[in-house]
């Protein structure tokens, strides 16, 4: 039931951000072509629901976007050379981010899920870490407010199925408050690595149940 009233939640509440924040974002998207050549936004594939394609949006915060990524740690560190002087701010506070919004009106994204990787990451999930795709990803999720890039890859999939599995109005809440203080407090505050039998256990449970 709860999903249903979700969708909706969603939609109405990434619209009144697009409206919110509408002259904020322009006043970004000025800075980052002011900062360096190139485009201001940019759209990038994703897996999302049911293992399909998405095209995601974000506010460009590197010098190239043709970046090669680590399999097992897909966050860029901010004191990467290729990261922007305005880049390096708007992702400190997620702002890169926001143009997602803009997915979650178009019904691929939810405000609170697991977060869409690239393809190339599809190839090495074991069978149980894809019941993530049982649901929309989303903007935040539950491996964003444990730790994020301060995880494992296996850390970030336990929590994203956790999430799946677990998904309710008052998670998606807990989550959304706790995402706006990680941008002030930093993820490292928010650590919480996972124990690798709790990891064994829900890849046991995944393959009892098949």
């Amino acid at each position: 039931m709860y999903k249903y009233v979700k969708a909706f939640l969603d939609k109405i509440l990434a619209l009144i951000g697009i409206l919110a924040l509408a002259i904020p974002l322009l006043i970004v998207a000025l800075a980052i072509r002011i900062d360096s050549p190139g485009p201001a936004v940019f759209k990038q594939e994703r897996i999302g629901k049911d293992q399909k394609p998405i095209y995601i949006y974000k506010f460009r915060t590197m010098k190239s976007t043709n970046v090669a990524f680590d399999i097992n740690n897909p966050v860029i560190k901010d004191g990467n050379k290729n990261v922007t002087k305005v880049g390096r701010i708007i992702r400190k506070f997620k702002i890169d981010e926001f143009l997602q919004l803009f997915n979650v009106i178009k019904g691929d994204m939810s405000l609170i899920g697991p977060r869409p990787l690239m393809r190339v990451y599809l190839d090495h999930y074991e069978e149980w870490e894809k019941q993530k795709f049982l649901i929309k990803p989303g903007m935040s999720g539950l491996s964003q407010v444990r730790g994020n890039g301060h995880l494992t890859s296996i850390e970030r999939s336990y929590y994203d199925v956790m999430y799946q599995k677990k998904c309710s109005f008052k998670l998606d809440v807990e989550i959304m408050f706790k995402t706006i203080a990680l941008i002030f407090k930093g993820e490292e505050k928010f650590l919480k690595p996972v124990p690798p039998e709790e990891i064994q256990k829900l890849r046991e449970e995944f393959n009892t149940n098949r």
